[in-house]
């Protein structure tokens, strides 16, 4: 046996070898939650698609019986979904996230399952759960609706990329203060019960007063609904959208979350 054969791995190998056992925990635990979640329930999956259809049927038909036209188009079913939707990924993404150290809290414990893991696995399959879920029902939507809607694909999928990072930043922030503070959850849950209107899913925010429309503009939603129905309506501008605005949010969250879960993760994970 030669001194090489004995000598420590290298950098590099040691790196690949941490990475691939990264990357296993991150698809075990996706797998462990998509059994946990969808798999012990009757319909599985397909809740997570009947929920949003559901809802957006309910407000289409409320809405149609005192308005002749939907704000925008000429499909209620449309534009309630372009509206609820990218909102529901939101809000699905950040919940998941918040709860991931939680969820995952057995199995944390173990030294080769780290906090961080447990937020990427959730980020990942819910992000892809919602997107599939979006995709289903539009196509549905396109297709049996006759809307004659002519897809701009760009401001779709921009929207969609800033509903998951939004959420990523939200969540995790959210994560770090109700593993600090359990009441936390009481208390955003109360703060955030007007957001399904404040954040323009039942109307756009051109309909509002110029006053209402100021305060409402520091709601990065507003501007993510904005843009997926500029994707969906060519001549809707929504020229109060601020990409750069909701991205800063997102990534400032996101940043301060991360950063402080890794200070505080040990003090969570003992409570």
């Amino acid at each position: 046996m030669s001194p090489s054969d004995l000598s420590p791995p290298s950098e590099p190998k040691r790196v690949q070898t941490r990475q691939f056992a990264t990357l296993r925990t991150i698809i075990a635990l996706m797998l462990r939650e998509m059994s946990t979640r969808y798999g012990g329930s009757p319909g599985g999956y397909a809740w997570a698609i009947l929920e949003p259809l559901g809802g957006i049927l309910v407000l289409a038909a409320g809405f149609s019986l005192v308005m002749h036209t939907p704000a925008l188009g000429t499909s209620f079913i449309l534009f309630y979904a372009t509206g609820m939707m990218p909102f529901l990924f939101y809000n699905g993404v950040a919940g998941a996230i918040a709860t991931s150290m939680a969820f995952s809290r057995p199995l944390l414990r173990y030294p080769s399952v780290t906090w961080m893991d447990a937020i990427i696995a959730r980020f990942v399959l819910n992000s892809l759960t919602q997107l599939m879920v979006i995709y289903i029902l539009f196509t549905g939507i396109l297709l049996t609706a006759q809307t004659g809607t002519v897809l701009d694909f760009g401001p779709i999928l921009e929207a969609l990329v800033l509903c998951a990072l939004l959420g990523l930043g939200v969540g995790t922030m959210n994560c770090l203060l109700s593993g600090l503070y359990p009441a936390w959850t009481q208390v955003w849950s109360i703060i955030t019960r007007p957001l399904f209107l404040a954040s323009g899913v039942l109307m756009t925010m051109e309909q509002l007063p110029r006053s209402v429309q100021n305060i409402l503009w520091y709601n990065p939603l507003v501007h993510i609904l904005g843009l997926m129905r500029r994707g969906f309506y060519p001549m809707y501008k929504a020229e109060y959208v601020s990409t750069a605005y909701v991205v800063t949010v997102s990534l400032v969250l996101c940043a301060l979350g991360l950063v402080l879960l890794m200070r505080y993760h040990k003090d969570i994970l003992n409570t």
